[in-house]
């Protein structure tokens, strides 16, 4: 099989691009051929603003790049990972003229919301969700707190959504949880054109022992990922079991200051990854105070590959991924008193900690791991080449 895979990178490295890292890995060692598209976010510095808007809009290289790919190869799918904001839509109808299948991985809400969040001023916000010309979100600033970057945002997505481009030039969306399937149905993109298929963690980083005795944060430290909730809470916590938060944004100076003031609370900053797993496995929890609609919550599922349990914001798709009781614990996003009492109840009862490592670890072997992420993703190929699944198998 031969896959042509597109990609937007970052300029800071994010979850967006380790898993299209990752997929490109496992694709070629299973024997397909896969050829690579990508643009770096660090050509941005080049670009004026108002090229930038054009080229957000419709990038006439990035249109030729992939029509002369396509000629010279005969692919059997065109994955689009992510095409903002230097590659843009027109990716799509380069792949739609030359008759190939297009599938998109819905990574984020940019399809639907001009900052890909849905969060605005520390709540959730869906004015745009459904709008064919999302206007709140230039009233608002709500990409780069720019008025002109905003409106070139959604300039781009109401003349994709008059022309028709997410209907029309993509084949199929996935996913990564029915909670954003859910969104984007609600959004206007046709329920039949989209799977869900969660992310997968390979290498398998073996399960850990939960004897460390602390509870950890991994992520961005950022307003939207809850921060404030959590800190808030360890200042009751901070005698009853220590926290670990691992790494950095723009909350950074707030943490810093709550780790010199508490005892227990402890910033490591960024982490190399198999540092981080080692963290996590013998972690007797990890936090997940997101206030936002995660489209996945990958760290959650990293934690289910260690087998330790989550609690998390009983909020968008990380409440679809930790089932309470069992994988883990649910709490209000923002409510300080019920992330407490969650805490409390784990470090309380060791042995429905221990049932939750079984049941956590479990939850990773039937779902998350290579050979589930393998077959999905396998299938979705031969059902638009209209193919069997056993015919690109390897």
């Amino acid at each position: 099989m031969r896959i042509l895979m597109v990609h937007n990178r970052y300029q800071i490295r994010g979850g967006e691009d380790e898993c299209f890292e990752a997929d490109v890995q496992l694709l070629r060692q299973r024997g397909h051929i896969v050829d690579v598209y990508e643009e770096t976010n660090d050509r941005l510095s080049e670009l004026k603003a108002s090229q930038l808007v054009l080229q957000t809009i419709w990038s006439r290289s990035a249109y030729r790049s992939i029509q002369k790919l396509l000629e010279t190869h005969a692919y059997d799918v065109v994955h689009v990972q992510n095409f903002f904001p230097l590659i843009s839509p027109s990716v799509y109808h380069a792949a739609h003229h030359a008759g190939v299948p297009v599938v998109q991985t819905l990574h984020n809400y940019r399809l639907l919301c001009p900052n890909a969040l849905f969060y605005r001023d520390g709540q959730v916000c869906t004015d745009c969700l459904g709008k064919p010309i999302p206007y709140p979100g230039v009233q608002h600033r709500c990409y780069r707190n720019s008025p002109l970057a905003s409106a070139g945002v959604a300039t781009m997505l109401s003349i994709h959504n008059l022309m028709q481009t997410w209907i029309k030039t993509v084949d199929r969306y996935i996913a990564l949880t029915e909670f954003a399937r859910q969104v984007f149905i609600t959004g206007g993109i046709p329920a039949e054109k989209i799977v869900v298929k969660p992310h997968f963690i390979h290498p398998d980083p073996g399960i850990g022992s939960g004897k460390g005795g602390y509870a950890l944060y991994v992520g961005r430290l950022s307003v939207e990922k809850g921060l404030d909730t959590l800190l808030a809470a360890w200042e009751r916590l901070d005698q009853t079991i220590p926290l670990k938060i691992i790494g950095d944004g723009p909350l950074a100076p707030q943490v810093k200051a709550a780790a010199d003031r508490l005892a227990q609370v402890e910033w490591l900053g960024r982490k190399p990854v198999h540092e981080v797993y080692n963290l996590i496995g013998e972690a007797t929890c990890l936090i997940f105070p997101s206030q936002w609609y995660e489209t996945f919550g990958r760290v959650a599922v990293e934690a289910f590959a260690k087998g330790t349990p989550v609690i998390a914001s009983n909020i968008g798709a990380i409440a679809e991924l930790v089932e309470s009781g069992r994988t883990g614990l649910h709490f209000q996003p923002g409510n300080i008193d019920d992330l407490v009492n969650a805490v409390l109840k784990l470090v309380n009862h060791p042995e429905l900690a221990a049932q939750m490592r079984l049941e956590a670890r479990k939850e990773f072997e039937n779902y998350y791991d290579v050979e589930h992420h393998y077959q999905r993703i396998m299938t979705i190929y031969a059902q638009l080449s209209k193919k069997t699944t056993s015919d690109f198998i390897s």
